[in-house]
């Protein structure tokens, strides 16, 4: 969807009142003035899809208690948190950022732990170097980064879904995630009985994205 730069005669007013939407909407006066504009005409924006699939990944994640959702740093980003039961509960950060595309859901999922405990970083490290390698197992073109306290995974959806199917797949893989996660430090002391386990529920799952 091309955009261009056009000349609107406007009334100072109104357009301060468009600021201040563009503000509690986070995002700016050209983009919120574009929304307004395709609402009217019944038109949806790559924009308006994000936050569709935003909205429907937060419904699913928030019902169940386990996640709590974080301040939206930008209109193409959203965050959510969940406590790991281990020393302190540090908060796992999982951080979902898709692309303006006309082709269909494209982005990254940025999952982040802040922790000066060495321990829990190097187990964080271990669960993340076999989650990979179980993903890379069952999906090829899998492309994923680790990097120190953050794990990133990109992924595409197909056109042809809606937003909520697309919302709810990016859920889906955030749960499994984080349910696997759980389970590999609640079974310190045992790691390999974990790891195959949370490679059976993997393999039950069969992520989408």
């Amino acid at each position: 969807m091309a955009k261009s730069v056009y000349s609107l005669v406007l009334r100072d007013e109104v357009v301060a009142e468009i600021d201040r939407l563009a503000y509690r909407m986070n995002t700016n006066r050209s983009n919120m003035i574009n929304q307004i504009l395709a609402e009217y005409v019944s038109m949806t924006t790559p924009e308006k899809r994000m936050q569709e699939v935003f909205s429907r990944i937060t419904d699913m994640l928030t019902q169940s208690g386990i996640f709590q959702p974080m301040l939206q740093p930008s209109d193409s980003m959203l965050s959510v948190r969940s406590a790991l039961a281990y020393k302190y509960n540090p908060t796992v950060r999982y951080s979902v950022e898709l692309q303006r595309s006309e082709e269909g859901a494209a982005g990254c999922l940025k999952v982040s732990l802040r922790s000066q405990n060495s321990s829990l970083m190097l187990y964080w490290r271990q669960f993340f170097s076999c989650w990979n390698a179980i993903e890379k197992h069952y999906k090829k073109e899998l492309h994923c980064e680790l990097e120190a306290g953050r794990y990133l995974r990109y992924f595409t959806l197909p056109q042809e879904i809606g937003s909520d199917e697309q919302g709810e797949m990016i859920a889906g893989y955030i749960q499994l995630l984080d349910d696997c996660m759980k389970l590999f430090f609640d079974h310190l002391e045992q790691p390999q009985a974990a790891l195959r386990e949370i490679e059976v529920r993997y393999r039950q799952y069969q992520p989408m994205i």
